[in-house]
């Protein structure tokens, strides 16, 4: 039987969103108060949704320590409390809008967790603004 579990992380970061070849004004143009020169930052909240067959012995989708383990290594450790743009190397050649934070976060946990699990990443930038990836319009 197919199901879903859901764990939940948060993480504070700074980022600046801007083009290189493009003047201040014109990043300020595109990309509003978040291209300011000086960084910003958000308390990101993180929700990572795995779906697979639930364990016939366990009763797991999948054990829960574990995601949290991976969760906290991949994500938690090399961006909590860190400038996205300058202390990362995922960011050193994208943009760290949170569709982009979304698709790095997928990609590192992918590599992590077996190909039979399908995974889900839902990203909140502020309480109001969030993403979803990949986006099947499954996401509660």
């Amino acid at each position: 039987m197919k199901s879903s579990i859901v764990r939940k992380a948060q993480f504070n970061a700074a980022h600046r969103l801007f083009i290189k070849d493009k003047t201040d004004q014109e990043n300020l143009e595109i990309f509003g108060k978040c291209a300011y020169p000086n960084y910003h930052g958000h308390n990101y909240e993180l929700h990572v949704k795995l779906s697979g067959e639930i364990d016939s012995e366990t009763g797991f989708v999948y054990d829960i320590a574990k995601l949290r383990a991976i969760i906290d290594e991949e994500i938690i450790e090399n961006y909590d409390h860190r400038n996205l743009n300058l202390d990362t190397e995922d960011f050193k050649n994208i943009i760290p809008t949170v569709e982009n934070i979304a698709v790095v976060i997928y990609n590192r946990l992918r590599k992590k967790i077996e190909n039979q699990y399908e995974i889900q990443i839902k990203l909140y930038e502020t309480p109001r603004n969030y993403t979803i990836y990949p986006d099947q319009n499954t996401f509660l």
